[in-house]
């Protein structure tokens, strides 16, 4: 069953304001913007790795470091905030010059498959030093 166009009296604008945004953009953007600053405190557990590596007795002290479980559990939320916000950033850079649908697809399923497999491997690397495995 067909509806009937009905004949409005709406502005322009008035039928306009409803079809702008996707009502997702808001989300991503503050999304972004906690994630840039959670890695402003987290990026100084894999410094302060770096310079007991540098330092302090070398490889030993850094993982020696990497044995207390404050440490390792800044270095892993490093390691899946980081990912997260990397693969976020991608995906407006791809939505935003990549035009056609299919390689947008691909691209987006490839940068959240290579930072998801990348923040498992850094978790697993990290935890498996923890635990003296």
């Amino acid at each position: 069953m067909k509806k009937k166009k009905q004949n409005s009296f709406r502005t322009t604008l008035g039928k306009v304001r409803a079809m702008g945004s996707a009502k997702s953009g808001t989300h991503h953007w503050m999304l972004m913007r906690l994630t840039s600053v959670a890695l402003l405190f987290l990026i100084l557990y894999p410094i302060m790795g770096f310079f007991l590596y540098a330092v302090y007795g070398g490889r030993e002290g850094a993982l020696q470091w990497l044995h207390s479980p404050v440490a390792a559990t800044g270095v892993v939320l490093f390691l899946i905030v980081g990912f997260h916000h990397a693969a976020n950033g991608l995906q407006v850079v791809i939505e935003d010059y990549v035009h056609c649908n299919c390689a947008k697809s691909i691209s987006l399923f490839l940068v959240k498959s290579i930072a998801a497999s990348c923040a498992i491997l850094g978790v697993l690397a990290t935890l498996k030093i923890f635990f003296g495995v």
